[in-house]
């Protein structure tokens, strides 16, 4: 099911509605006279493109801002102590899963019965089309688990690279001018408009430097550190033996860290990628930043998808700049991001690379 949900097909389809929900959220971003914190703004759109693209829920805007917030309390306590006490995180946790169920039950009903106007097929459509292909009609609870497990796929992960991708923009501006030099190169980008029509996926996946931006940025900050495997067979490794059946932890950031393929490791250097380069071409373990084996991560080419796509709205249409005097630390749990967010503050541009200003500028300016 999952293969079909992130078949090149199915990209294909959602690629559209992601560029509108990004390019929503970064008019709103711009229109806002403070700073925004980048990594709860991302949360918000990779929740709100969860929800609006992947399942393709209908659900009004302060609806949607209410079941955010449901979501996070949930997201937050999952991992809690299973201590259930009154105010526990465990118990918070709970009533914000139940909560959260029958707000997904209630859109996943009107979606059920409103099928009018769709123009493409979702991740809930494929869903419920392959139950009633193998003969097994999805039960309310089965749909409900299945879109619970869609979001969280698509959300923490994504808002972690994508506040990771914006704050090394902001670190590097020669990367960004790069960026904008190879859209304009490929005619994606003309006099500071995305050109209509040029985005389609094979004319994103033949961006070359705006794949090694991506793959770098999820070296360096590799979203989560590591996984779980159950040993199939014994096995010793550096004299130490191993038996079958020990769950074992593989680390992701120490795997990057060490790889003897990359150069200059806590360097942010896309061009490692590049053609002249290519150190993730060496071995097949030394480069894992969805996992790897058999159960490597299934959303990966979406969230690479959505990645590149936010890149290529933040290099054709955006100015932006650090709202505080220096970078903040980074803190690695539960996910990789930074400790105050990342404060920054985002500029309309229009179609020559002009900043917009906002009804209040224009006016004070006016009445100068």
């Amino acid at each position: 099911v999952f293969s079909k949900i992130f078949s090149h097909e199915a990209l294909e389809s959602y690629l559209p509605k992601i560029q509108l929900v990004i390019k929503d959220t970064l008019r709103a971003w711009s229109s806002n006279p403070e700073s925004i914190n980048v990594y709860h703004e991302t949360q918000k759109l990779t929740f709100r493109m969860a929800i609006r693209v992947l399942l393709g829920f209908r659900i009004p805007d302060e609806e949607l801002g209410r079941l955010f917030e449901v979501y996070q309390q949930f997201v937050e306590n999952v991992f809690s102590l299973p201590v259930d006490l009154p105010f526990s995180g465990y118990r918070r946790g709970i009533r914000a899963r139940e909560t959260l169920q029958k707000g997904l039950e209630k859109a996943i009903q009107e979606k059920l019965q409103n099928t009018q106007g769709k123009d493409y097929a979702d991740a809930l459509d494929i869903l419920i089309e392959s139950g009633k292909e193998h003969g097994k009609e999805l039960t309310m609870q089965e749909l409900k688990d299945g879109t619970l497990e869609l979001i969280f796929a698509a959300y923490a992960t994504t808002a972690s690279a994508s506040t990771s991708l914006i704050m090394q923009l902001l670190k590097h501006p020669r990367v960004l001018e790069k960026l904008r030099e190879e859209l304009r190169s490929k005619g994606i980008l003309h006099n500071g408009c995305i050109c209509e029509g040029s985005l389609r996926l094979d004319n994103i996946n033949g961006l070359q430097y705006l794949d090694c931006v991506i793959k770098e940025v999820l070296r360096l900050f590799t979203p989560i550190s590591g996984g779980y495997r159950t040993v199939l067979q014994t096995f010793e490794l550096d004299g130490f033996q191993i038996p079958k059946g020990w769950s074992v932890m593989y680390s992701i950031r120490d795997t990057h860290d060490t790889a003897p393929v990359f150069k200059d490791v806590d360097v942010f250097d896309p061009d490692r990628f590049g053609q002249g380069r290519s150190e993730d071409k060496d071995g097949r373990f030394h480069y894992l930043p969805f996992g790897g084996g058999v159960r490597t991560c299934l959303g990966k080419h979406l969230a690479k998808l959505f990645l590149k796509a936010l890149a290529i709205e933040l290099a054709s249409t955006s100015r932006f700049e650090l709202a505080t005097r220096t970078f903040p630390k980074i803190t690695l749990v539960p996910v990789v991001h930074p400790v105050d967010g990342l404060k920054v503050k985002f500029f309309g541009l229009d179609s020559n690379q002009n900043e917009i200003l906002t009804g209040t500028d224009a006016m004070l300016g006016a009445a100068v």
